[in-house]
């Protein structure tokens, strides 16, 4: 079998230029370190596809297992959605879990929260490995952005609690008295989440792993791949290939070119982060932030001392319109912030739009895809797409022993 990307120059070019170009994670750290593009034909056990977090999370967890690992981006490594993410760790998903529980049962609801809740201790664990001094555990507050939710989130509430999670109610007074939130109509205090540089970090699981074998190629694009018995060869844009058993996918919204159905909804999103505070921002350093609004909005703090909001998500059209809109976004989100910090002096600083993908369920797409032979996706979609990703390594690592991972069916194609 033969998978081509169509009008491949164009696709590169436009369709899918994930971020505008002044991404803070990205002007923050620099270029930290590259790596050659192909010249010559490789032999691998597993090539995986993409550079960015998910995709240096898929590779630690292969070469930690022996499989001689061959990794290509045809961007510079974790120059695209990961230069540009928030890097905001929850075990909330998009989908509340009274909602989720009512769509897929409250079994497996709770089961895929569990998941992404132990997905973060992972992730420490993995920055502790690498000696990452970004890595904060901080506590998330949900709160209801309107007086109308406030009855839909207590729900939401006693559904955690039920489920076992750490959480507790708090009313607007006392978000005030904690946090100096002003304009909220009481919320969910969890008491697990994280943040992360997650460029920085997709660096130091990169560089960790080149020492111990991991081949990383970037500046290099798969063009094409043939599906044969027992291996597939990838073909680059320079004429050479990569002989595999496996192919894994942590390609993001660049799959949506190749795989045939329409699976996710691809949004434009922006965020801006505020000059450097003088003075500690306190308790405000601690929390993860996100609203009940449609679309919501998030805030957190940097390691540097600035204030981090994103949101006002759009359905995606193309770059174009997408960047057009950036001045317009960012003074929107201005407006935000200074609703609900309203003692903050923000001076925007750096401003920037991405691309994500949308599920119906709010979870991620990990497994097998019937038209791909010999591969594996890792697509972690929605707000918490580094969190799925951590998941995908467990997956991934029963996927090449021929074992099914117990949330497969619920992350699979065509649920």
């Amino acid at each position: 079998m033969i998978i081509l990307c169509q009008n491949i120059s164009y696709y590169y070019k436009i369709m899918m230029n994930l971020k505008t170009p002044e991404a803070f994670w990205l002007l923050k750290n620099g270029i930290l370190e590259s790596y050659p593009s192909l010249s010559n034909n490789e032999y691998a056990d597993i090539l995986i596809v993409g550079s960015g977090i998910t995709g240096s999370l898929i590779a630690h967890q292969c070469v930690s297992e022996g499989y001689h690992t061959i990794l290509v981006d045809r961007l510079e490594a974790a120059h695209g959605s990961t230069s540009a993410t928030t890097s905001m760790l929850q075990y909330e998903i998009d989908i509340p879990l009274f909602k989720l529980s009512e769509m897929i049962g409250r079994e497996a609801a709770e089961k895929c929260y569990w998941h992404c809740h132990d997905a973060i201790d992972r992730i420490q664990d993995l920055c502790v490995l690498l000696k990452n001094k970004d890595f904060k555990k901080k506590k998330s507050l949900y709160f209801a952005a309107y007086k109308k939710d406030v009855a839909w989130l207590k729900k939401e509430f006693e559904a955690r609690k039920m489920a076992g999670f750490e959480v507790k109610w708090l009313e607007s007074k006392e978000i005030k008295q904690k946090f100096n939130i002003e304009n909220t109509f009481g919320g969910i205090l969890s008491q697990k989440g994280a943040s992360v540089d997650a460029f920085k970090l997709t660096h130091q699981i990169l560089k960790h792993n080149v020492k111990k074998g991991l081949k990383v190629f970037d500046k290099t694009a798969i063009m094409k791949t043939e599906s044969k018995k027992n291996e597939i060869i990838a073909y680059t844009e320079y004429g050479n290939t990569i002989t595999a058993k496996k192919i894994i996918y942590c390609n993001g919204y660049e799959s949506t070119e190749i795989i045939p159905e329409k699976f996710v909804n691809l949004i434009s999103t922006y965020a801006i982060v505020g000059e450097r505070n003088a003075e500690s921002l306190g308790s405000l350093n601690n929390i993860l932030v996100w609203n009940t609004s449609q679309p919501y909005i998030y805030i957190r703090t940097t390691d540097d001392n600035r204030i981090l909001i994103g949101g006002e998500d759009i359905p995606y059209v193309n770059p174009t319109k997408r960047n057009r809109l950036l001045t317009q976004k960012a003074k929107k989100l201005e407006k935000q912030l200074n609703k609900y910090l309203p003692e903050i002096n923000f001076r925007n600083d750096f401003s920037w739009g991405g691309t994500f993908g949308e599920t119906k369920d709010g979870l991620p797409y990990i497994g097998t895809h019937p038209q791909f032979k010999n591969a594996c996706f890792v697509l972690g979609f929605g707000g918490n797409g580094i969190t799925f990703s951590a998941i995908g390594m467990e997956m991934v690592s029963q996927f090449l022993k021929n074992e099914e991972h117990e949330l497969a069916p619920l992350f699979r194609f065509g649920r």
